[in-house]
This record gives structure tokens, C-alpha cells and sequence, in this order.
């Protein structure tokens, strides 16, 4: 954010003296600013991050975080958990039970094609 006020003085205050060089670094001074208020990223950051389909800002860098959003993982599958006598039971696989018994868990152990698309989706 400091990058900014610095860039937003450095272009105003010769505006006010009626340069006429300020004036389209002015106006691309504020764009710039709108741009990282309404998207997080800055006008480059926008066209960078539409070319490459990556989710990348310098907000994220004055966060300290990486320019660029690293992919998520994928999720591990959820434990699988029986019943038995007064207590549950819970593998991280049922492929290794003979006859799994039924789960405890009525939902379904993974997300459908259009929540991972929605859980790794890309920018923009």
C-alpha cells in the first residue's frame, strides 16, 4: 500500500503545477488504484493473471505471501467409520477390511467434479 501513496504523490503533486506530462500519468495512477480496490491487483497484476490463469497480486506480496497463489492440494479422503460393540472404528481405508461393514457417515466421501472445479478454480 505504501507503493501506492508514494505513486499517487509522486504523480499528483506535479499535476497541481500543470505539467502536461502528469496528467496521463495521473489518470493511470488512479486507474491503477481502482484497479487494486475493486480486484486486489493491479492493472498489471490483472493482465498477468489473465494470461497465465494463475491467481497472482503484489497485495499478496505485502502480505508477505508468494506473487503468484500456489495450486490447493488435494483433498484427503475422509476416515471411514464403523460401528462396534460401544464404540466406533475409524480406517483411513476400507480397502483393507475384508467386508467393510456399513459407515457411519451417510454423505458422500468426495467432492463432486463441480466442487473441485469450484475448489481449484483459477483467476479470473
Amino acid at each position: 500500500m505504501q507503493r501506492f501513496l508514494v505513486l499517487l504523490i509522486c504523480c499528483f503533486l506535479p499535476a497541481a503545477c500543470g505539467t502536461p506530462w502528469t496528467e496521463p500519468v495521473a489518470a493511470v495512477a488512479g486507474a491503477d488504484l481502482v484497479s487494486v480496490m475493486a480486484f486486489k491487483r493491479d492493472m498489471f497484476d490483472v493482465v498477468w493473471s489473465g494470461l497465465t490463469g494463475r491467481d497472482c497480486s503484489v497485495v499478496r506480496l505485502d502480505r508477505g505471501e508468494s506473487y503468484c497463489r500456489t495450486p490447493d492440494p488435494p483433498l484427503p479422503l475422509p476416515p471411514y467409520c464403523t460401528h462396534t460393540l460401544g464404540e466406533v472404528n475409524c480406517w483411513t481405508s476400507p480397502a483393507v477390511l475384508p467386508s467393510p461393514p456399513p459407515g457411519i457417515a451417510d454423505a458422500p466421501t468426495q467432492l463432486t467434479p463441480e466442487q473441485e472445479a469450484y475448489r481449484t478454480r483459477t483467476w479470473p
